[in-house]
């Protein structure tokens, strides 16, 4: 059962991450137009909401409101409750949890399974590091207050009568966080978990007082928060060689599948990158169900993350080029817009090089000759016209939704901090014959965010009056097909990722010829042998998809540059299977760990 505090808390929590607001209705041409409004930094902003995303908005608003009438009723209701004083509540500057209080936070979650990371906590809280602050810190919603919970349960009876968790509040000062410090120290605590710390206002500046004075008397100092920026600026200044970082944004599908008990490479596509305690309701958490929910999960989770980093960090004087912009109250959007603008290249990239392919020329013979529901769809519609009209929207919808003038040097530097979150990460090509650059394109750790953008604004798209001529059927289908490919696309960039990120010592890149390309190729240089691979949404194998893979011509200027072919493998949503040479591989299966 909750103490008061804890209730608060928590409501205060679940407040603070759903839109404040309402939604205004307009008539526009005879239209009722919905529009999302809200006032931040004391200016006015308004933003168009098509009727899901409205439905969606108005839910979410309706429960703030609730939460905060609960929160009002309930701190009335405390006001008028006789008071309990005791020495250690009035010694507390910061809100402790210590003794059956602790124990009653943290019981709720022992059936919940671990994340693999898990281990990394568990190894500094059982050994000797003396001098040096543990960092948990990650986006919202990928597991971190969880972990600190299941790192407190998995703590021996004696060692949790010497455990202290403080939930630091927006207002405390490490002043405050210092002196609970030092009463706890004095009473012989060994453990300390403090959560959300950088909403301490100079926590950056001073962080070196938790390693320098508590951590080298012996004590285990646990810091957590979603401020990742802040806690790589403290790593990279104050905290330099006293700390062991932990981040927890990027969630593997393996972690996905064995944690949240959900399988599929489709449902990690859809909805990949954050947990949730719901475990199989995970799918009906509004993350990344629609493309607003996912909008202001950039907003609370990575906007206001750098910013408020940027803000404390030499008192403001980080910001570069990037000051202008926080001056007039346009960095959270230029932050949003920078996110949002990688996935529109992404997407128009999909619809321009996959969506319009010679693939097309089989989907349509397919199609035709379907036995449950043949269609001559795709020879009725001009794909080429009607993606190109696609493509033009979508830059055109980029520039529209600009209030203000983003520069290339703004790009560069919010993408730096971007990289610095784990959520961006720059996938190599190779090329053959060799050509004197690199090229990378950008990955999104968090699949569901890129997805949800993706389906959203294609959606958007397709109801403009010049696709009305389409029938409703046509539209859905050609809606599903063009998902389908993005899919695709994400589907190769998770293989990808993973592959990079579970072969440190190889390299792990695209590679382009001047007709085709391998999707992946694993090279390992100390051995001069490689591995080739084409990566396929799809159920099915078709000699088709592993043409490339068996040209002579390929292989062997790829073995010349990398060395002997070790492997040839397509991964498809399939069983394994042996077709010659080449294996094919369950995308499932190899992310699991069978061939990562």
């Amino acid at each position: 059962m909750q103490n008061n505090d804890e209730r608060i808390r928590d409501l205060e929590r679940v407040i603070s991450e759903l839109p404040a607001g309402y939604i205004s209705r307009k008539t526009i041409n005879g239209k009722i137009k919905k529009y999302y409004q809200w006032t931040e930094a004391g200016k006015k902003k308004s933003k168009y909401l098509d009727d899901d995303s409205a439905v969606e908005m108005e839910a979410l608003i309706e429960e703030r409101r609730t939460l905060q009438q609960e929160l009002k009723e309930f701190k009335n209701a405390l006001q008028n409750k006789p008071k309990k004083n005791t020495m250690e509540s009035n010694t507390f500057k910061t809100n402790i949890l210590i003794g059956d209080a602790l124990r009653r936070y943290v019981e709720p979650i022992r059936k919940l399974q671990r994340r693999d990371c898990f281990v990394v906590l568990e190894d500094y809280l059982e050994g000797d590091y003396t001098g040096k602050v543990f960092i948990l810190y990650g986006l919202r919603r990928t597991g971190k207050t969880t972990l600190i919970k299941q790192a407190i349960l998995s703590l021996s009876s004696d060692a949790f009568e010497r455990t202290a968790f403080i939930q630091v509040k927006p207002g405390d000062t490490l002043g405050d966080i210092n002196a609970d410090l030092k009463w706890l120290s004095e009473k012989g605590y060994r453990n300390v978990f403090l959560d959300e710390v950088t909403f301490a206002v100079d926590f950056i500046e001073g962080a070196a007082l938790l390693s320098d004075i508590y951590a080298a008397s012996g004590m285990h100092i646990i810091l957590s928060g979603t401020d990742s920026l802040g806690f790589v600026f403290s790593e990279s200044e104050e905290l330099y060689d006293r700390c062991i970082m932990l981040h927890t944004t990027f969630i593997p599908y393996k972690e996905f599948e064995r944690v949240l008990g959900i399988t599929g490479i489709d449902e990690y596509i859809r909805y990949g990158g954050t947990m949730s305690l719901g475990g199989k309701h995970y799918n009906e958490a509004v993350t990344f169900k629609t493309k607003a929910s996912t909008d202001e999960y950039i907003d609370s989770a990575i906007a206001k993350n750098i910013q408020h980093s940027l803000r404390y960090y030499q008192d403001g004087g980080h910001f570069r080029h990037l000051a202008e912009l926080f001056e007039k109250n346009e960095l959270t959007s230029a932050i949003n817009r920078v996110v949002e603008d990688i996935n529109h290249r992404f997407t128009i990239e999909v619809l321009t090089k996959d969506f319009v392919s010679s693939d097309l020329g089989i989907s349509r013979r397919n199609l035709r000759k379907d036995k449950e529901s043949p269609t001559d769809i795709l020879d009725r519609i001009d794909l080429k016209s009607f993606t190109e009209g696609l493509r033009r929207k979508l830059e055109i919808l980029n520039k529209s939704e600009q209030n203000v003038q983003i520069t290339d040097a703004h790009r560069i530097e919010i993408k730096e901090y971007l990289d610095l979150l784990d959520l961006t990460v720059e996938i190599p090509t190779e090329f053959i014959p060799v050509r004197n650059e690199k090229l990378y394109r950008t990955a999104i750790s968090q699949p569901g965010m890129r997805y949800a953008q993706a389906e959203g604004l294609v959606r958007q798209l397709l109801l403009d009056e010049e696709f009305q001529s389409i029938s409703a059927k046509d539209r859905n289908y050609v809606l599903e097909r063009i998902m389908d490919e993005i899919k695709g696309r994400m589907m190769e960039d998770i293989v990808v990722l993973e592959t990079m990120i579970a072969n440190p010592d190889k390299e792990v890149f695209k590679l382009q010829f001047a007709v085709g390309e391998f999707d992946m190729v694993i090279a390992d240089p100390a051995a001069i042998t490689c591995e080739i691979y084409e990566i396929k949404h799809s159920e099915k194998s078709t000699p088709e998809q592993y043409k490339h893979l068996i040209d002579p011509e390929k292989c062997k200027a790829t073995e010349f540059r990398f060395g002997d072919i070790k492997r040839k493998a397509v991964i498809y949503r399939g069983a394994d299977i042996l077709d010659g040479d080449v294996e094919y591989l369950n995308v499932e299966g190899y992310l699991r760990g069978s061939a990562v």
